[in-house]
């Protein structure tokens, strides 16, 4: 099943003056199936996180349409797409994004609490879902106490509770060490393999390995594409340095 559509999307900036007109994307097609975990790569400048952004519903495409789940983003009403994003779309961001003066608890809640979730409920889903990703004993903690990974998978945690459609990462693992990546990236492969749909940002080959295809953008365009299949992840993480390295150095395509 196609849970999202991505159809010939361009999107057209004015600079400042209104003189040139800047094209971020130019006809961007694809889909991603529920349950796959995509990863989308590009140098910078190269219109990833243009992308993610209408992908985010954060911004409009100049042409071209987003379907999630059937749904066109064209028709939702522009008062009703924070109602939109909160109850499809989950977010992760490089750099947290959590509240300082909130416990773990309630920066993973929060979703929840705009949402007008029973508090029964909100009991129920936050601790298995906390244990899932091992931050069960760090829920009364603040941010400031807890290490950048323990945050990055509070995040995750909070982008998870709603149940959404699609979770959407922004360089999930930029502001961490070695250690606290690897990290993640498993227990985002764990949520992948109990059916959760996640479409990642990145700039790391080795982030993007865990992912089971790899979208290449270049100049704002499609550039490429590989599937992971049946290869093991440092087999996988071959292939995708190798497109890398023709995509850096402007070579043909590479089917």
């Amino acid at each position: 099943m196609e849970l999202l559509e991505v159809r010939h999307l361009k999107k057209v900036y004015n600079t400042r003056l209104g003189g040139r007109q800047c094209v971020a994307l130019q006809d961007v097609s694809f889909t991603v199936s529920q349950g796959e975990f995509v990863a989308i790569m590009g140098a910078s400048g190269s219109g990833k996180t243009t992308l993610l952004n209408l992908l985010a519903s954060l911004d409009k495409p100049t042409e071209g349409e987003i379907l999630l789940a059937g749904r066109n983003f064209r028709e939702i009403r522009d008062k009703e797409l924070s109602i939109f994003r909160r109850n499809n779309l989950g977010f992760v961001f490089q750099d947290f994004n959590l509240l300082d003066t909130f416990t773990l608890r309630d920066n993973i809640l929060l979703p929840l609490v705009l949402s007008n979730t029973p508090p029964e409920e909100m009991m129920l889903r936050v601790r298995p879902l906390a244990q899932s990703l091992g931050i069960e004993e760090l829920l009364d903690k603040f941010p400031y106490e807890v290490s950048g990974g323990e945050k990055q998978r509070a995040a995750v945690a909070r982008a998870v509770i709603i149940n959404p459609k699609i979770i959407l990462a922004d360089e999930p693992t930029g502001a961490l060490d070695s250690k606290a990546s690897a990290g993640l990236l498993d227990k985002f492969s764990a949520l992948n393999a109990q059916g959760r749909t996640i479409l990642m940002v990145t700039h790391s080959a080795n982030a993007a390995s865990y992912a089971s295809r790899v979208i290449f953008i270049r100049d704002g365009r499609l550039y490429n594409q590989i599937y992971r299949g049946g290869l093991e992840r440092r087999e996988f993480f071959d292939r995708i340095v190798s497109t890398l390295t023709v995509l850096t150095e402007g070579g043909a395509d590479i089917g």
